[in-house]
């Protein structure tokens, strides 16, 4: 046998075993590098953006006015505490996206009580999954709930029509939802996912927990390439203008800006669109009925207010700031008419028919303002494995914790998600060990797709998963597939679908230009696809294609990959297409249904409920989950041999759980160190203007929207200048405190 050959097939069977051992650790943000703006966003002999500062003024208006819902609902509505959303009573949704029957029901909480619309959440209502031992998977289970802990957003109804000045809420026809209603009168109605932070979310490739906030933006939806119908109207002459399809890279926070005002969940009534959306703020004073900080550190100089008093509205409208924003090439077209007309309403005007595009990118450049790299763990000094040296014993050996639990395998890099594509990838790029000694460089390209072991299960073969999306167990399968579900055309919402289509010679496979065609290569998977090498008998190979089944040179070739020592083949389209037919096929599996956004974990001590379905309160119970290696066992599931040992978390015996319980300390104390200060006390850049949030129903009175409706309960988050609050913000615990 010829060792040289065997040692190296070895090697490239186990690196994607090994790789775990020294995935991407975490490191400080500061000078991360953000995404690349796509090129003619604002530079160029003829961007879409002129003014850049104009763009973050605009965007921070946008996303705190309650004037852009149809019933007072903000963008910030939901992401106003730390990015997120603290709220507790009337945030449960019985589970929407199961397609049981418990999806349309809700169910008792875990202290007994009903549940339901207008339910007020209490610390014994969490977890959503217990079990009589917390730290063991095996142990029985006493309670389980498919309800969510989301965000309360909209009453809905269906859009009439909307007031040009004055009157914040919409015309709409209202009625008590058949799900969302209390004693026969409706409630606002509950997203259908926990709301994540807003904060950093500028890394991620992908927004949304299922991703379909796509990377591309079209200007017209959060759908990219995927929109048949997208573009953007372009004045060519005084005569004449054209629409044309935009395709704007990096720009996921753009494509997520435009779903919440067209969903009847969150922010709106049915079937307004965005260009009346646009026709209901144009003219209107920006924030005209909120108070805006005269220390603002975006919206002061247009304010108001000053040190005597806080006053409502800036001292422009929204349509001068568009002007001073956006090229005038998609404003300035005076006729009316090609750009079509709301039944009974005048036709759209060309700045009200490009209104998504205005309110999109605005959005994005503020929210890529919203990055919070001055932790403390930020701050810190660090030896030559990456370890703080100066924030204490116990951060330091939570770090450690935080590697050897293989927590970076999906919480990798400075953003602390394996989201952050291109960051992670660029940073690499610039220095191989810029995530830790002999890191993992699987994004060193900015690889979407990637594949690997799963389960920890060599007999199951390896899968292909989308790169920041993993199944971690944490509901059913079947209750929401995540990524593994579709889009509004009927497409595969994932990358790794789309893939095996097109190796198998799937016609028109490839709807996201990320995908196949040139981005994508074999020999960046950390498992392998395709392979010509010597592997010794003892070597499984049925997990992988061989000459014999057909193999060909992959068309994107090997230039910097991550995978050195591996060559760069796929399986030819008719060993593909027969594998894919093969139900006990091991080549070309799947880890997309139920597979969900991995979240960064900065701020996390304030950004509860945890988890895409809010069923988690504390930390301590996410340490619990992940110590019993997750809640349900699935095909899926990513990694749950790494997780599930018992040993490394919690311990059978007394001297090996105090250890456990240290080591759980530990992790925490090193999550903690993830918290900016200014998040915490809402210093710039994280200062706002006056908001009202719901916050519930007062059940003996009816509402002076439709007297089929319930009254709103409200408090005020009130406007906050750049130098922050005087009381910090406290955790979703300490929250829930506060209700016994």
């Amino acid at each position: 046998m010829n060792i040289k050959k065997t040692l190296i097939a070895l090697s490239g069977i186990l690196v994607a075993i090994n790789v775990y051992a020294h995935g991407p650790k975490p490191a400080s943000l500061k000078n991360a590098p953000l995404p690349p703006l796509p090129e003619g966003l604002i530079d160029g002999p003829d961007p879409i953006i002129i003014d850049k500062e104009k763009a973050i003024v605009l965007g921070k208006a946008l996303f705190w006015d309650m004037a852009v819902g149809s019933d007072g609902i903000a963008c910030a509505s939901c992401h106003f505490h730390a990015g997120a959303d603290s709220r507790v009573k009337n945030q449960l949704n019985p589970g929407e996206k199961n397609p049981a029957d418990t999806g349309t029901t809700f169910e008792q909480t875990a202290s007994g009580k009903p549940g339901g619309p207008n339910y007020t959440l209490t610390r014994n209502d969490f977890p959503f999954h217990q079990r009589i031992d917390p730290y063991d998977h095996n142990s029985p289970i006493k309670f389980n709930t498919d309800d969510i802990a989301a965000s309360s957003g909209t009453f809905s109804g269906e859009f009439k029509t909307a007031s040009r000045r004055g009157e914040t809420n919409d015309d709409c026809t209202r009625e008590a939802d058949p799900v969302f209603h209390a004693h026969a009168f409706g409630t606002r109605r509950i997203e259908p996912r926990n709301t994540p932070t807003v904060i950093n979310a500028v890394f991620n490739h992908r927004n949304f927990w299922d991703g379909r906030a796509n990377n591309v933006f079209n200007g017209t939806s959060n759908w990219g390439d995927r929109d048949p119908e997208a573009g953007v109207w372009v004045k060519i002459n005084g005569r004449q203008v054209q629409k044309q399809r935009l395709a704007l890279v990096n720009s996921s926070l753009a494509s997520q800006a435009l779903a919440p005002p067209l969903s009847d969940s969150e922010m709106v009534c049915r079937n307004r669109n965005l260009k009346d959306l646009g026709r209901k703020l144009l003219y209107r004073k920006p924030l005209e009925h909120q108070k805006v900080h005269y220390q603002d550190s975006v919206l002061g100089p247009l304010s108001f207010s000053n040190e005597e008093k806080l006053l409502p509205g800036l001292k422009t409208t929204y349509s001068r700031l568009i002007k001073q924003t956006f090229n005038k090439k998609y404003w300035s077209f005076r006729r009316r008419g090609p750009f079509g007309s709301a039944p009974n309403q005048r036709p759209y005007t060309q700045m009200e028919a490009n209104f998504s595009m205005f309110f999109a990118l605005a959005l994005q450049m503020y929210q890529s303002t919203l990055i919070s790299d001055d932790a403390p763990f930020d701050n810190a000094t660090f030896d030559d494995e990456m370890l703080p040296t100066d924030l204490g014993d116990s951060i330091r050996r939570g770090v450690q914790a935080f590697e050897d639990l293989h927590c970076n395998v999906c919480h990798s890099g400075p953003v602390l998600t394996s989201n952050a594509i291109l960051t992670n990838a660029q940073l690499l790029e610039d220095n191989s060990q810029a995530l830790g000694p002999n890191s993992d460089q699987s994004g060193v390209n900015g690889v979407a797709i990637n594949r690997n072991i799963v389960n920890f299960d060599l007999a199951k073969g390896s899968h292909f998963f989308d790169t920041g999306f993993f199944n971690t167990g944490v509901q059913s399968p079947d209750a929401d597939p995540g990524v593994g579900g579709l889009d509004d055309f009927g497409n595969s919402l994932s990358y790794s679908d789309q893939y095996v289509e097109y190796l198998a010679g799937t016609p028109n496979a490839i709807i996201d230009s990320e995908v196949g065609i040139t981005n994508v290569k074999a020999c960046n998977f950390q498992a392998y696809l395709a392979s010509t090498r010597f592997f010794p008998p003892f070597i499984s190979t049925d997990q992988m294609f061989r000459p014999d089944d057909g193999i060909t040179p992959d068309p994107n070739g090997n230039e910097n990959c991550y995978n050195s020592i591996s060559e760069a083949f796929i399986p030819t389209k008719a060993a593909a297409k027969a594998e894919l037919a093969n139900p006990d096929r091991k080549r070309m599996r799947l880890a997309t249904q139920a597979a969900f956004k991995v979240p960064s974990l900065r701020n996390v001590e304030l950004t509860g409920p945890y988890m895409h379905n809010g069923s988690m309160a504390t930390l301590q119970e996410v340490l619990e989950f992940y110590s019993r290696g997750g809640n349900f066992r699935n095909n899926n599931k990513f990694i749950h041999g790494f997780i599930a040992p018992m040993g490394q978390i919690a311990g059978d015996d007394p001297v090996a759980n105090a250890a456990s319980i240290q080591r759980r300390a530990d992790v925490i104390a090193f999550l903690k160190s993830l918290t900016d200060e200014r998040v915490r006390y809402e210093k710039a850049p994280f200062d706002h203007p006056e908001l009202v949030i719901p916050h519930g129903h007062d059940s003996d009175k009816t509402n002076p929207l439709d007297d089929s409706l319930l009254a709103d309960e409200t408090f005020i988050i009130p406007a906050v200048g750049a130098k922050g609050r005087n009381t910090p913000l406290l955790s979703f615990e300490e929250i829930l405190k506060q209700q016994e």
